[in-house]
């Protein structure tokens, strides 16, 4: 169960990654990224974020490229919080593909 403390991180580092993704998607990694959910450890060392990616060829190329920037990404999230945050936690991406699941479903039950 997540503290409020843990909810209100994470619910701040979803809106800043969100600004910052939104800033490189079109001219980094040419498609649409959107940040669904953002959770956070108990201890706050580790954020996992989970990104919807649109309008990509392949979505695997583009998390790459998000995994292999996720330095700089991590440094410009810590310019953005340091008032409120002592720490920056580590950041880790992953796909959500729950969109393209329920459109599956979608798909296969109007057959």
């Amino acid at each position: 169960m997540n503290s409020t403390r843990q909810q209100k991180i994470a619910s701040l580092l979803q809106r800043e990654l969100a600004n910052i993704l939104l800033q490189d998607s079109k001219s980094i990694y040419n498609c649409m990224i959107t940040v669904t959910q953002v959770t956070i450890t108990s201890d706050l060392s580790i954020a996992r974020a989970y990104l919807s990616i649109y309008m990509a060829p392949d979505k695997d190329i583009v998390i790459g490229a998000v995994r292999a920037n996720t330095k700089d990404i991590r440094f410009r999230l810590g310019q953005k919080i340091k008032n409120q945050l002592r720490v920056v936690p580590q950041l880790e991406f992953f796909i959500d593909d729950t969109l393209d699941y329920m459109e599956n479903i979608d798909r296969l039950l109007k057959q």
